[in-house]
């Protein structure tokens, strides 16, 4: 169970990662919708993405037996 946590934190972290630097590179250069999604909705779901991934370590340490 551990090292399915452990790749939860690291998926999540990854994707939260590049989907909040996609929507921050694609604001600055002044487009509004990607996708048909707006580009704050894309930076949420890259928030939300790296929550989980926090969540996921979290978890994958409280597991760890010592």
């Amino acid at each position: 169970m551990e090292a399915f946590l452990l790749w939860v934190g690291r998926l999540g972290g990854i994707a939260g990662a590049i989907i909040c630097a996609l929507a921050v590179l694609v604001r600055f250069l002044g487009i509004y919708n990607v996708a048909g999604f707006q580009v704050g909705t894309l930076l949420l779901a890259g928030i939300a993405a790296t929550s989980l991934g926090c969540i996921g370590y979290l978890a994958a340490i409280a597991e760890r037996r010592r």
